[in-house]
């Protein structure tokens, strides 16, 4: 997802990122990574609460999941948006706040720094080189359906003969 667009005179203008769409989405997906975690956590585990464990016993990992998501998104944008770039150090900023809440959560500030290096680095990383497809969107130009078409299919070799002579005159 690229927010930088050319403008006629091939300088770049920046489109400020959705802040409250995105922390939306991603708190919600968080939410839903929690209730995965906390759905195993509540089958694996030795109790008596039964079904209902899900939420008791280890629903705080759906509001954490989705606290994660939802500070991430929200640091990215608001980075991006006051440093008016889309570069990796805004998803770099928004690793480390995502990261210190972990620390938060266990109460202990070494954990909170580390944590805030460790995913901050992770998440600019990532985003420096370009994620998995390990190349940028922003350089590549849009192709014809015959360039994806080349691209994609086997090219024969060329023959080692000329066609325009024949082999018994060579």
């Amino acid at each position: 997802m690229v927010n930088e667009t050319r403008s006629l005179d091939s300088t770049v203008t920046y489109e400020p990122k959705a802040a409250l769409y995105n922390t939306t989405l991603l708190g919600l997906q968080g939410l839903g990574v929690g209730a995965c975690v906390s759905a195993l956590q509540n089958a694996l585990s030795k109790h008596s609460a039964g079904a209902s464990g899900f939420f008791t016993r280890t629903g705080g990992q759906m509001g954490f999941f989705g606290a994660l998501g939802a500070t991430y998104a929200l640091v990215d944008a608001i980075a991006a948006n006051n440093r008016e770039t889309h570069d990796p150090w805004n998803g770099a900023i928004g690793g480390c706040a995502a990261g210190f809440l972990v620390g938060v959560r266990r109460r202990s500030l070494p954990i909170a720094l580390g944590s805030c290096a460790f995913i901050g680095a992770t998440v600019g990383v990532y985003d420096y080189t370009a994620g998995v497809q390990g190349k940028d969107d922003t350089i590549d130009k849009p192709k014809s359906k015959e360039e994806k078409r080349k691209a994609f299919f086997k090219q024969p070799p060329a023959p080692l003969i000329p066609n325009s002579q024949s082999p018994a005159e060579v």
